[in-house]
Formats: C-alpha cells, structure tokens, sequence
C-alpha cells in the first residue's frame, strides 16, 4: 500500500500555481487597462467597418447569423429600447452558455478562488470608470435619467468582465473574435452595444 507523500504533493501544488501565474498577469494587465477615457465617446455616430464586423462576429457567436447591427441614434433611442425591450431570452440563454463554456475552460487552469479574486480585480478598476465615463456621456446628450446611466454603466462593466473570462480561456486569438470580446470592442471603441432585440443588434 503506497503512503502519502508529501513532497510529490507539494510539487503538485507548486506546479498548479505556476501553471495559474501567466493566466493571472494576463487578468491584472487587463484591469490595468481599465483607464480608457474613450468609453462612450463615439455614441450615435455611424458604425464603421471594423465595427461592423464586430457586430457580426457577436451575432454569429450567439447563433443569429440573421441577425444585423442597428445603429440608435441618441441616449433616448436607448432608453426607447430599454423601456421596450425585455432583453432577447434567446440571446440571454446563448450567453449564458458561452459563459459557461469559457468558465469550465479557465477551471481546468484556474481554482475558483482564483478566478474571483480576477473578477474582483476587473470589478475594483471598471465600476468607477464606467460609472463617471457613462455619466459625462450622457450629461453632454442632457440625459440625466440614473436608470439608463446605470444600465450603460452596467453594460461596460458586465462586458469587461466577459473579456477578462476570454482571456482566461485563452480564447483571445480566435479569429473571428469570441462574442464577448466583440463586444467588449465595441465598448473599447466608444461605443454602446444595448442589447439584441428580435434580429437587431441595437448600438449606440
């Protein structure tokens, strides 16, 4: 009957921390990251190429090649399709199962505790940026309704928290890119992707 071993468990343990290090430095670079002041800075202009394509590979990814970016006009566009709009269950439930994919992805790398303590990091260094750079936005559109302030706020933040679990996965350098690094984009580019509604990609 073999005994525990000590020493082969600790070189275990050491070789599963080594192994968690890289994807790790790769979570704190991207909070670092989380400074950009264009975050929301580009709302109702025409979307361009390399946005549009973003768009698609996000339609594609949840399984809506019918699917097609629609540009909104303004933050009252936006609050029209947010008071009309119960988000697309369908696009809700293909997120969710993208996001569980990419979660059991990063677990075989990761232990939970380090995959929040990620997500803390992402949260501790988005949730203000998004909340001043979404306010700012919408003070120079004279809207000032905190619902949608929080709802554009709280899209950033959830897309951001996407792009950390992508590159986690080290799913990063598919081409075309995950749905929630398309999405995550968007945002980058000062953009505001709201939501999908029956085949429209709605963007602000």
């Amino acid at each position: 009957m073999t005994g525990f071993d000590p020493d082969r468990s600790g070189e275990d343990e050491i070789a599963r921390l080594l192994d968690e290090i890289p994807l790790l430095f790769k979570a704190r670079a991207f909070a670092e990251s989380l400074n950009d002041p264009a975050f929301f800075s580009r709302l109702g202009e025409r979307l361009d190429v390399r946005e549009q394509a973003l768009a698609r590979a996000y339609l594609d990814g949840l399984g809506f090649p019918e699917g097609e970016p629609a540009l909104l006009g303004s933050w009252e566009d936006a609050v029209g399709v947010a008071e009309t709009l119960d988000q697309n269950p369908a696009a809700w439930e293909a997120e969710e199962m993208l996001r569980a994919a990419l979660t059991a992805r990063v677990l075989e790398r990761l232990d939970e505790e380090a995959l929040n303590a990620a997500y803390a990091l992402v949260q501790s260094r988005i949730g203000e940026h998004a909340r001043d750079a979404a306010e700012a936005s919408a003070a120079m559109d004279d809207m000032y309704d905190e619902d949608v302030v929080n709802a554009a706020a709280g899209g950033l933040v959830q897309a951001a928290h996407g792009a950390v679990l992508v590159l986690l996965a080290e799913a990063e350098d598919e081409d075309p890119p995950h749905p929630f690094l398309a999405r995550w984009r968007l945002f980058v580019r000062g953009r505001w992707p709201v939501a999908v509604s029956g085949a429209s990609y709605n963007i602000l």
